[in-house]
């Protein structure tokens, strides 16, 4: 069903507010975020404790309620009728955006769900900061977060981004580093490059780069810290070339109602091949030519 959202018109409901926290640096906290913790009526937080201590900084005076993995199912109700009254609520994590690899996503759909604005403010993300100082290609990348735990899944989810050509960025905790370094250089080859990102924003701010074999032996005994993995993009594959000659894969296609020229180009990327070679086979200009 088509909505939508206009998020600063006038509306019978509250606002829920998405707002990111420094992820280390508390300079990097924005004025607008500042601005909106101190004017809304609640601020859903992941740890009301740690995120004291931020409001503590900025003098920020809003009263805060948990909101975390392990209470999702049962806020999210309390928190909607809230929203539907007219309160405005602020929903942060305890570092960085909201949703991403945190607790939010759940109450964003049933925001949007119930019709209540879902206002997101810019701030910092680990895994982005990361990204553009890692001198890995910043693009097309692909954010994948955490890995499973269990490791036949870990296994499997590697196995099926093996050939990604793109940067892949996951988070790490110290603890699996080295056990997920390995896994990687098992499925995705021991020269792959990455990179390693770690106390981001921070004193000890640190990138590590690498083979991901390196990068394993390295963390086995030097992970400390939360960290940001990012993996190299996949050599491009070359393509597969059919045994069923050129002329009759253009012909199949030009049957469909595909065009000639059309069909030569589609034929000539599928095998990676010039399109001049695959319109001389189709013509059967190659023949007249070793006849000559």
């Amino acid at each position: 069903m088509w909505t939508q959202q206009k998020s600063f018109a006038p509306h019978d409901t509250g606002t829920l507010y998405l707002v990111p926290t420094p992820i280390g640096n508390l300079a990097d906290m924005t004025f607008r975020a500042v601005e909106t913790l101190r004017s809304v009526d609640l601020i859903a937080a992941e740890d009301t404790r740690n995120t004291q201590k931020l409001l503590n900084h900025f003098e920020i005076a809003t009263k805060q309620i948990s909101f975390h993995e392990h209470n999702t199912q049962a806020r999210i109700p309390e928190l909607l009728a809230k929203l539907q009254a007219g309160a405005s609520i602020a929903q942060v994590s305890d570092a960085g955006m909201p949703s991403i690899s945190d607790p939010g996503k759940e109450l964003v759909a049933a925001a949007v769900t119930a019709g209540i604005p879902v206002v997101p403010l810019p701030g910092a993300n680990a895994a982005t900061t990361a990204l553009i100082a890692s001198g890995l290609a910043p693009q097309p990348f692909m954010f994948y977060g955490f890995l499973p735990r269990k490791a036949s899944e870990q296994r499997a989810a590697l196995e099926a981004l093996a050939d990604q050509e793109q940067t892949i960025l996951f988070y790490e905790s110290p603890y699996r580093l080295a056990k997920t370094l390995t896994a990687m250089a098992e499925a995705f080859g021991p020269e792959r490059q990455a990179v390693l990102a770690r106390e981001l924003t921070k004193k000890f701010e640190e990138f590590d780069r690498g083979s991901l074999a390196e990068l394993a032996t390295w963390a086995a005994e030097n992970a400390r810290g939360e960290f940001v993995v990012m993996v190299a993009p996949a050599a491009p594959q070359a393509p597969v070339r059919s045994t069923v000659p050129l002329a009759d894969q253009v012909a199949a296609r030009v049957a469909t109602g595909e065009k000639p020229t059309a069909a030569i180009k589609a034929v000539a990327k599928a095998n990676g091949l010039k399109k001049q070679d695959v319109y001389n086979a189709y013509h059967g200009l190659e023949e007249e030519d070793r006849d000559l």
